[in-house]
């Protein structure tokens, strides 16, 4: 992660003001309790079984933002380039080998298969903030097209799915930019490329999406955590600069797990008690604090995803299932 993004999480980690505490709704208008857990990134591949693994014991399905460069091999990475950038560039690196990629396109296929969703966190990672609409739709097409020929670029081709070509074309459905960094130009661009929603705000706390015009914007929220109950972004990067200024601490993991599934289940059961507004927590392929983030992920979905009136899913499936829900409040 860059320099400029640990500084952008910092300044949210200061206080912010504190929030009513959502009203209970009658029993018999109360809808089921969302939990949304999403990846940024999607690349280790021992990671994709991990988190399919959880899925499978706990009865979640989750959304992967997938970047396109680790479909690409790293001979092959002068044919990307992003806007502004030499070609050849990505913040995030390519795959090592083929090998590589057709382990990851099968855990893409067989994730899809099961229920998860697959989505676009862009290409090589950069920060957009300064992109204009056209550099965003240039991102984006460069996206489907790399997913699309994912296969056959790769010699591959006797490989492919029925139904891939379908699904990169189509069946691609949100964004989350890298960084969360989300200009007007990226919206105007999502809304033309016909993108469904767009996951890349971030919320004084657990929020209704806002539908602008035809794109659905979801938002990762500010939720309390640690002994002062200070608010911060309900994802892992976040909690890791909190919890070690963003070094690697594997010594305080257990520590830092408790304070992390604490803050979850907290915000959990505050909207499952209140006003069951989607909660929604983001994580990374990437263990951090001798993988404290992911424990505490998995210890929560273990506990609540069982539930009967709880659904643990998907962007795209939460999209359906509050549009059959009732009006209820936002915040």
């Amino acid at each position: 992660m860059s320099r400029s993004l640990a500084a952008v999480c910092l300044a949210l980690l200061l206080a912010q003001p504190a929030l009513a505490e959502p009203q209970a709704l009658p029993e018999a208008d109360r809808p089921k309790q969302l939990l949304l857990i999403s990846f940024d990134g999607a690349h280790d591949n021992a990671l994709w079984e991990k988190s399919r693994d959880i899925a499978r014991r706990s009865g979640a399905h989750f959304t992967y933002f997938l970047s396109c460069t680790t479909l690409i091999p790293r001979a092959e990475a002068k044919g990307y380039k992003a806007p502004g950038k030499k070609a050849g560039r990505s913040n995030i690196g390519f795959a090592p080998t083929v090998e590589d990629v057709a382990t990851r396109l099968d855990h893409i296929w067989n994730a899809r298969q099961e229920g998860h969703e697959i989505a676009n966190h862009a290409c090589g990672h950069f920060d957009g903030k300064d992109w204009s609409k056209a550099d965003w739709l240039s991102e984006f097409e460069t996206f489907r097209d790399v997913v699309a020929n994912a296969w056959k670029v790769n010699g591959l081709a006797d490989r492919e799915p029925e139904g891939w070509a379908s699904f990169a074309r189509t069946g691609i459905r949100g964004f989350r930019a890298p960084y969360l960094s989300a200009p007007d130009s990226l919206v105007a661009a999502e809304k033309d490329f016909g993108f469904a929603y767009d996951a890349s705000l971030v919320t004084k706390g657990a929020m209704q999406p806002d539908e602008d015009g035809s794109l659905v914007r979801f938002g990762l929220p500010l939720i309390p955590e640690g002994p002062q109950n200070r608010r911060i972004i309900g994802m892992d990067y976040n909690l890791f600069v909190r919890h070690s200024a963003g070094m690697d601490n594997p010594s305080r993991s257990g520590e830092f797990e408790a304070r992390t599934y604490t803050a979850f289940k907290a915000a959990f059961e505050a909207q499952y008690a209140g006003g069951r507004l989607p909660l929604q927590l983001g994580f990374h392929f990437v263990e951090m604090n001798g993988g404290a983030y992911w424990r505490a992920m998995e210890r929560l979905v273990t506990d609540v995803c069982h539930r009967a009136d709880v659904a643990c899913v998907s962007y795209s499936e939460a999209i359906d299932l509050l549009a059959k829900q009732p009006a209820g409040p936002r915040s």
